[in-house]
């Protein structure tokens, strides 16, 4: 599927000693592909440093969820404090890596995620404040939407969540670094071509003199 091939792949970005936010949506699928010997402390802005993988029915703590309200299980060393100190922690850059999902995110590194006009959105959230402050910003997403237009952009057209802050796009199609220069090609998925990956693309890509696949 798809979304396992992002997942995967997204994974190999997860390092041993990190400090790691993951949003809410496909980001927190992440935590059940990390190898179960990945040193990562997982921060949750409801209050947890050191979330595990999801719990099972039969694993749930009903007091133990994340940002999400998904039942989550702890690793040892976990630490549990109130929003005021989680955030505390974001707004000072405490965070290695946040992860986030996207409706748009264009080669500037903006990124829409909060909100599409006419549909009902719970508000911004901690996504803002996530993407402002943390160091850096991993954004996964699909390719393209269900109607079959691009999400990465040359200029998002959705209600911004923060402006030029990505670092890295990781979607079912390809791997892209913001630049200075603007969106570079870093890796597409097996079984595409550049030049498909390149149509499927609003955004101008820069194509590196390596490209590599995944």
């Amino acid at each position: 599927m798809s979304l396992d091939r992002i997942l995967t792949r997204a994974a190999q970005e997860i390092h041993d000693g990190q400090t790691v936010n993951l949003g809410i949506g496909l980001p927190t699928m992440l935590v059940n592909h990390l190898p179960p010997e990945r040193d990562v402390m997982i921060h949750s802005e409801n209050g947890i440093l050191g979330s595990g993988a999801k719990a099972t029915h039969e694993t749930a703590n009903p007091s133990l969820i994340d940002a999400g309200g998904t039942y989550i299980t702890s690793r040892p060393g976990a630490a549990f404090f109130d929003s005021a100190v989680s955030f505390a922690m974001i707004r000072r850059s405490k965070l290695d890596l946040s992860v986030m999902g996207a409706f748009e995110v264009d080669q500037e590194g903006n990124l829409a995620n909060w909100k599409i006009p006419g549909k009902f959105s719970p508000g911004i959230g901690g996504a803002m404040e996530l993407a402002q402050k943390t160091r850096n910003i991993l954004i996964l997403c699909t390719h393209e939407d269900k109607h079959g237009n691009s999400k990465i952009l040359k200029k998002c057209t959705l209600p911004l969540t923060a402006e030029k802050c990505v670092t890295r796009i990781i979607t079912d199609m390809a791997v892209m670094d913001v630049t200075p220069d603007g969106l570079l090609l870093r890796e597409i998925a097996d079984g595409l071509t550049i030049e498909q990956v390149v149509q499927a693309t609003d955004a101008d890509l820069i194509l590196g003199e390596e490209i590599g696949s995944f």
